[in-house]
């Protein structure tokens, strides 16, 4: 599912945006056919410009339901994650390293990376024009986050002991004494950094930002996934089980995402980037 998407990106940009407005997928439901940014049917370096004037306007629009959406998400979860990590109901099982953990040294400067999934995970909605869509991402990252708190309920971890002086490295210091090394697996820092490249990249596509935009948004997450094994909060094994579980959820997402019963009729269209049609 997931190859046929990324594939699709690139065929667009490809056959232009005249053959994507006529050419339908055979036998593909409305809510899986590929999004069209009605403003922008071009992939022409005219047509990223303009993509770049419009991102000041979305960011805008519906600002402050978007900010304090986000806040009080991230307080939520918060409050459950630090009394799961405080109070475990269960034994806590020590994940094992293996040897590509005991390759990966202490890297300090893989701390701004690992720091920044918090604006990360913040640009999809704040690339959406709808509240319909920040909504809609919040339900599925929300579900997301939800399933890996009932991991760690029912099954707490953490990362064995590192053998670093972090009295070394300040801001390595005052990470372990903010976000202790337990609810290790799966990463849930991993899983909602590849959750969010996923609805990054279909937006960004969308927009016609360009091929290098995209190869950003990965490298950077990317360069999260590798800081949590960098900074020594998570294992290899955390990580691999946080982008498992990022991927079941992309998969579910381009299987049952976009219902019609959601997005249909007049009050609504299936485009995210497009305002709401009043009724």
């Amino acid at each position: 599912m997931l190859w046929r998407y990324l594939l699709s990106d690139h065929q667009k940009e490809a056959v232009g945006a005249d053959a994507e407005s006529t050419v339908t997928p055979l036998r593909s439901p409305p809510w899986r056919q590929p999004v069209v940014d009605t403003d922008h049917r071009t992939a022409s370096p005219a047509g990223a410009a303009d993509g770049w004037r419009r991102i000041p306007s979305l960011v805008i629009t519906h600002f402050w339901f978007k900010c304090f959406g986000t806040m009080g998400f991230t307080l939520v979860f918060f409050v459950a994650y630090v009394y799961l990590l405080k109070h475990p109901a269960y034994p806590v099982t020590v994940v094992p390293a293996t040897a590509l953990d005991r390759l990966i040294g202490v890297e300090p400067v893989t701390l701004p990376f690992y720091l920044s999934l918090w604006v990360y995970v913040s640009l999809p909605p704040m690339l959406m024009r709808t509240r319909q869509a920040v909504v809609e991402y919040g339900k599925w990252i929300g579900s997301l986050c939800l399933v890996a708190l009932t991991i760690f309920y029912f099954w707490p971890t953490a990362i064995p002991p590192a053998h670093v002086n972090w009295a070394r490295y300040p801001g390595m210091a005052f990470l372990k004494g903010m976000d202790a090394a337990g609810n290790a697996c799966p990463s849930l820092h991993v899983a909602t950094a590849v959750f969010s490249w996923f609805w990054l990249h279909r937006r960004l596509t969308e927009l016609h930002l360009g091929r290098r935009t995209r190869i950003f948004s990965a490298c950077w997450c990317a360069a999260i996934v590798y800081s949590t094994m960098a900074t020594k909060q998570h294992m290899v094994l955390d990580v691999a089980a946080g982008i498992d579980l990022a991927l079941v959820f992309i998969w579910a997402f381009s299987v049952a995402g976009q219902p019609g019963d959601l997005f249909t009729g007049r009050k609504y269209r299936l485009d995210y980037s497009v305002a709401e049609q009043e009724s």
